[in-house]
């Protein structure tokens, strides 16, 4: 018995179809017809023959009216004798299955044959209980609407012709030259970070990076990391996937207390959103800053910056990378994911020599790679000035929005008051105590999808609807995400928070 690939092929003694009639069925001509012979269990091949092609008949696999390979061509394919091909076609133009006439050759035959019944598919609760909202305001994405399709059009097909041939092949771990090379300078410009190309590694987002950080962390001997007391459980996850255990650390307006990090004698990294805390929306003092890069220095530390948002700052200047005090110590880590789109799956870190090669190491042992045509175009938007055109054009819708969002609150909720707002994609609302619980479910019933602060507190092992305490005595909050509506729904999502406001 046989498992073969038996290819459609036309015998060169055989006619085609008259005159005005396809000379081939839906499959074509060469054609790969898969026929599973094994299955047969003890039966002949001839009869196995005929199970087989019955049952692609039966499955949908063969159309009504698709022509099969002569018996000649069947039988090489599948290594038989060419009268069993005949034999096991000849039994099921009898029983109906298929159709043999003069110039035509063999083809299923036109009648309606029902498919196998499939067992029934029981869709998962969640999908039946919950249905799409309205507005969905929960932070973690840009306006994926005002992706600008037009310019990355243009900048991918430049791009694509420029492509040298080894753009097609696997690939460098460590990514394109060309997007490494224009990420050093936009990085340097941009953020005030300090980085070679030769130090920057491209990933398939951030929480790639992040895994590939705490296998490399793990594997040196490390066992914990320090974590914000509030930030996304994800993050979290994957540094405990690897290995490492998370160590909070309280965050208040001043930002993280990085004066807990001397607390635990094992400690020798920590993960931090200096330029902007994720989600409380307040900055890294300076104090602490110098404080930090002071602590790993001393330490033989690592810290892990996640510059999630850095070019949307509103306010005052932007807050600059905090790799560039100290590029031996710290990783920088960001992402088009908040500037362009999550869909391209791109990141960077920005890696300290002394870990460079584990870090490529890790990330050649699988397929860690983003797509080299994707990281081509890239680099391209961001030489030609594309990038920072749409980024400055973002950079004024969002502050448009987060303005009508005070205004709408100061005149309709004038209980809540509004923090963070000096940079991002997301605002703080802060609810009188005790309510934070009733206006996620009162917005639910608007269809408006929110999520409260304590979504994001620091928690071990806890449900995600568990809300635990605050370890920094931060009070009920909402976490409303004004850059993921589209512009055309935002007007009618404001309204909608204001109805379940206080």
């Amino acid at each position: 018995m046989t498992d073969s690939w038996a290819t459609s092929r036309s015998d060169p003694g055989q006619r085609t179809d008259a005159p005005g009639q396809r000379a081939d069925g839906p499959a074509g001509p060469g054609a790969d017809l898969h026929l599973d012979l094994l299955r047969g269990g003890g039966a002949g091949v001839r009869d196995a023959l005929i199970r087989a092609l019955r049952d692609a008949v039966r499955g949908g696999r063969l159309a009504p009216g698709t022509r099969l390979p002569s018996s000649r061509s069947l039988a090489a394919d599948l290594g038989i004798a060419r009268n069993t091909v005949a034999d096991a076609y000849g039994e099921l133009v009898a029983e109906g299955w298929l159709t043999a006439r003069q110039g035509s050759g063999t083809r299923v035959a036109r009648r309606v044959v029902p498919p196998e019944p499939a067992p029934p598919r029981t869709p998962p609760p969640a999908a039946v209980a919950a249905t799409r909202p309205t507005y969905d305001l929960r932070a973690g994405q840009p306006d994926v609407s005002a992706f600008p399709r037009s310019a990355w059009l243009s900048a991918a097909r430049r791009a694509l012709t420029a492509a040298p041939n080894d753009a097609f092949g696997y690939g460098d771990p460590a990514g394109r030259p060309e997007l490494r090379r224009v990420l050093a300078d936009y990085l340097a410009r941009a953020r005030g970070v300090r980085a070679a190309p030769e130090r920057i590694v491209v990933c398939a987002g951030f929480v790639q990076g992040l895994a590939l950080l705490s296998r490399v962390r793990a594997k040196a001997g490390h066992r914990e990391v320090g974590v914000e007391s509030y930030g996304l459980d994800v993050h979290w996850n994957v540094m405990r996937g690897a290995g490492l255990r998370t160590v909070p650390l309280p965050v208040d307006q001043r930002g993280a207390r990085t004066a807990e990090l001397d607390r635990s004698a094992g400690l020798r990294t920590v993960l931090l959103t200096p330029a902007h805390q994720f989600p409380t929306g307040v900055s890294l003092d300076p104090d602490r800053r110098a404080a930090v890069v002071d602590w790993a220095s001393r330490v033989g530390g690592l810290v892990l910056e996640d510059d999630y948002d850095g070019e949307f700052r509103y306010d005052r200047h932007p807050v600059g990378a905090l790799q560039g005090l100290d590029p031996e110590h710290v990783v920088y880590l960001g992402t088009a994911s908040k500037s362009l789109a999550p869909a391209l799956r791109l990141a960077w870190m920005v890696v300290p020599d002394h870990l460079l090669d584990d870090v490529l190491a890790f990330k050649a042992t699988g397929e860690w790679q983003s797509g080299a045509l994707d990281q081509l175009t890239l680099a391209e938007f961001i030489d030609s000035g594309a990038y920072d055109r749409h980024v400055r054009g973002m950079r004024m819708r969002y502050r448009r929005r987060r303005d009508q969002l005070v205004a709408a609150l100061a005149e309709r909720a004038p209980r809540v008051r509004v923090t963070g707002i000096a940079a991002g994609l997301h605002a703080v609302l802060q609810l009188p105590p005790g309510t934070e619980r009733s206006v996620v479910q009162g917005a639910a019933w608007q269809s408006l999808a929110l999520e409260g602060l304590s979504r994001y507190r620091y928690r071990e092992r806890r449900g995600p609807d568990e809300p635990g305490p605050g370890p920094d005595g931060q009070s009920d909050a909402l976490v409303f995400a004004y850059g993921a509506p589209p512009d055309h729904a935002f007007t009618g999502a404001l309204e909608a928070l204001c109805r379940v406001l206080p």
